[in-house]
């Protein structure tokens, strides 16, 4: 197998760095350049600056699925607000991001596994979701030439997949078109302020003098934040991810079969992901904020493996603060570009093989890694810091940000023109990590 991390599409960053404008988003992830790109639209001049390449850590790394279908009912209406974006992404871009609804499908093994869905559908009936239990013979339809006991199947017809290596580059460029500036291999160090409001920020470049700092920063956020003196509970979580060689026959609706998930891909292979093994590395931070943490840990237990090894020593010799005159911890960094686990890649693969057989003896053209940044509840924080007048926070998504992406920009958006959100905000207030809040996240099963 050959471990390559996966080439987004290029974006040519702007020549001429402005030195002064209204907003700067730090990090050029998806929920970055939806935050971009939201601003633009509005006239907003705005400077997206990343330390690396536009879409270079998760954003590019991630399953590619865009699903309604078993999200946390508070993130929910937000979600739906975000598949509405991303059905008029490709016109209004001019761009191909690879959306097509083709819809999702969990199957389901056990009785069990299809009354954890059934519970969730009941909860969110208001919504009047298409997401609905198929039987046995619709998946034989569906899926011609599956195998496995699978009893039922959970199926949302209008969810859909994209592109990871093309939206958030196209998205990028769409802010670019409407007068954003969009800066590369340029580092945010720190944040000034004056008189207590963000007056600018520190690249590695120089001063860039804003009213507003949007961090986006996706597993780079808490780290940033601490620098700040903000306390932002996030941990990271490593998959593995491999991609198939282009084939006829398989299916065109993506799905997951607890140990497997695929998504067929434009190019016609697969992207194909272990549903079920998520690596997590013992760091510093794991005893930090091991108790905002201990529900989610007890919740998805199963799913984790947890690993003490080199990762433990380059985080504990981080620093966590440093002069803004001084090469920070980001510029040593440009892309986090975990290894994946090859085990996972097997069992993934041996998995699909004998639930497809479409699949056997396909070859692996790519494998890799992504790091997913993780909350308490999972749920991301798309938030003013109440503490730091005109600093904003967006991430946090929990393996659950491709999806939610644009529409989680453009409430930013919202929130940093101090116009009504197009969403109520509330769920992902910062400020619940500190408020006595309880830190409950929804069990699932992907």
């Amino acid at each position: 197998m050959q471990t390559l991390a996966p080439i987004p599409d290029s974006v040519e960053p702007n020549v001429t760095v402005p030195k002064r404008c209204e907003v700067v988003v730090v990090g050029a992830g998806i929920a970055g350049a939806s935050t971009a790109f939201a601003l633009a639209r509005h006239g907003v001049p705005t400077v997206l600056c990343e330390k690396g390449i536009v879409a270079g850590e998760q954003s590019s790394r991630n399953w590619g699925w865009v699903r309604k279908m078993h999200r946390d009912p508070r993130e929910l209406p937000l979600m739906l607000e975000s598949a509405r974006i991303w059905g008029g992404l490709n016109e209004s871009l001019g761009a191909e991001t690879g959306f097509r609804r083709s819809g999702i499908t969990y199957l389901c093994g056990t009785p069990a596994d299809a009354g954890r869905y059934e519970d969730w559908l009941e909860q969110v009936r208001s919504f009047d979701l298409d997401s609905r239990l198929i039987s046995r013979a619709e998946i034989d339809a569906m899926f011609p030439g599956v195998r496995g006991d699978w009893q039922s199947a959970f199926y949302t017809a209008s969810d859909a997949r994209a592109e990871p290596q093309k939206a958030t580059p196209a998205i990028a460029r769409g802010a670019q078109g409407l007068g954003a500036t969009v800066v590369t291999n340029c580092a945010v160090r720190g944040v000034e302020t004056t008189g207590g409001q963000v007056s600018g920020v520190i690249t590695e470049n120089g001063l860039i003098s804003c009213t507003a700092v949007v961090v986006a920063a996706g597993a780079w956020s808490s780290l940033l934040c601490r620098s700040l003196g903000l306390n932002f509970p996030q941990l990271k979580v490593v998959a593995s991810v491999f991609r198939t060689e282009a084939f006829e026959g398989g299916p065109d609706t993506a799905a997951w079969g607890g140990a497997f998930a695929i998504r067929k891909r434009l190019d016609g292979g697969y992207t194909v992901a272990n549903g079920q093994w998520n690596d997590v590395d013992v760091v510093p931070d794991s005893f930090r904020h091991a108790k905002a943490f201990y529900p989610a840990l007890r919740n998805e237990w199963h799913g984790l493996k947890f690993r003490l090894g080199r990762k433990f020593v380059e985080e504990a010799r981080r620093p966590t603060r440093w002069r803004l005159d001084e090469v920070s911890p980001f510029e040593r960094v440009r892309v986090l570009d975990p290894r994946p686990t090859s085990d996972a890649i097997q069992t993934a693969r041996l998995a699909l093989e004998k639930a497809f057989p479409v699949f056997a003896n396909r070859a692996i053209e790519q494998c890799w890694a992504g790091a997913i940044d993780a909350t308490p509840d999972a749920l991301p924080v798309i938030s003013e810091i109440d503490s730091h007048p005109g600093v904003f926070l967006i991430s946090g998504f929990s393996g659950h940000g491709f999806g939610i992406g644009p529409g989680a920009g453009f409430l930013m958006s919202d929130l940093v023109r101090g116009k009504t959100p197009r969403v109520d905000p509330s769920p992902f207030r910062f400020s619940r990590f500190s408020d006595g809040t309880k830190l409950k996240p929804m069990a699932r099963s992907v």
